[in-house]
């Protein structure tokens, strides 16, 4: 299944592009969906504790399943006054 995975602030500048289109098993999570992008990009890898996930604008879970066309975004934390 083909879905579109969308980068925010430092994620972007990892992955060098704020959207992305990967195919994923049917059955995949939110974390296998993340998985597969640390395996692409390392450099991702310690944001994994901090970010913040969301399905088709929703807010997520990484446990949650994902289906073909959906929308996968990860946010990173916010600072900022």
């Amino acid at each position: 299944m083909r879905i579109t995975i969308r980068l925010f602030a430092r994620l972007r500048d990892i992955a060098g592009a704020g959207e992305l289109v990967r195919e994923a098993p049917g059955g995949a999570t939110v974390g296998a969906v993340w998985a597969g992008l640390v395996a692409e990009y390392p450099d991702l890898s310690p944001y994994e504790k901090s970010i913040s996930c969301a399905v088709n604008a929703d807010y997520s879970r990484f446990n949650a399943t994902v289906a073909d066309g959906d929308e996968v975004a990860f946010l990173p934390p916010v600072s900022g006054g």
